[in-house]
């Protein structure tokens, strides 16, 4: 079952001299449980198809596609809510709530949805991130990686249809860079999680199941998915 649909997506910047093409005529499909990585240099625009896929930039021409539903054919009120629900995002910078411990840090999608959060999906989160013991902690009080998984706790809460990892280890020592890469696996098959990963570590990218790379806004396909 196709999850997300990338259409001929070009993004421009700029004109005359001073024109960018960030993206050239970038088309990709992602099944549902599928964990892609795309590597690529600095500057060869995988943040900028990273931001478009969700919903964060708007491209100059083609489109996206989540769910069959097109992104870009939304108003943009509709296309924040649409995001909020059904797209997760882990930054390289964790980009948690100071004021708010574990347990909440996760469950604020929800509240942000004006939603309940629901405590059995919480509690099943903490355990398989390992942080049922930290839940009374806050971000000042964890290490990089314990708040990285809370990062990643916080994307699964709303069962998303699609997670966009942006760097996710770039922060994190060698060590708990392996360990969130083994729950970003584990969550990917426990939770049919479909997930997007930019990384600059081509061997973090072997433990996917397929990895594409973006040049110059092109984007290739190096194979390797599972069978």
């Amino acid at each position: 079952m196709e999850i997300l649909q990338v259409e001929k997506l070009c993004k421009t910047y700029g004109q005359g001299e001073t024109r960018v093409e960030a993206l050239r005529d970038v088309s990709l499909r992602l099944e549902k449980g599928e964990f892609a990585a795309v590597i690529g240099e600095s500057g060869s625009g995988k943040s900028t198809l990273l931001n478009c896929i969700g919903g964060l930039d708007q491209p100059t021409s083609g489109r996206v596609l989540l769910d069959g539903q097109d992104l870009f054919a939304m108003k943009e009120q509709e296309r924040t809510v649409f995001r909020r629900r059904n797209i997760g995002f882990v930054f390289q910078s964790f980009q948690l709530v100071g004021e708010l411990d574990v347990e909440q840090n996760i469950a604020f999608p929800m509240l942000l949805d004006y939603q309940r959060p629901d405590q059995k999906r919480v509690e099943e989160v903490l355990q398989v991130l390992g942080l049922s013991d930290r839940r009374r902690h806050l971000p000042s009080q964890l290490s990089g990686g314990q708040q990285q998984r809370v990062a990643i706790g916080r994307a699964l809460m709303m069962k998303p249809m699609l997670i966009l990892a942006d760097e996710p280890t770039g922060n994190l020592d060698s060590k708990n860079s392996r360990d969130v890469m083994e729950l970003l696996v584990q969550a990917s098959r426990r939770f049919q999680q479909t997930i997007l990963m930019i990384t600059h570590n081509v061997n973090l990218a072997a433990a996917c199941d397929r990895v594409l790379r973006v040049t110059d806004g092109v984007l290739s396909d190096l194979g390797g998915v599972r069978e």
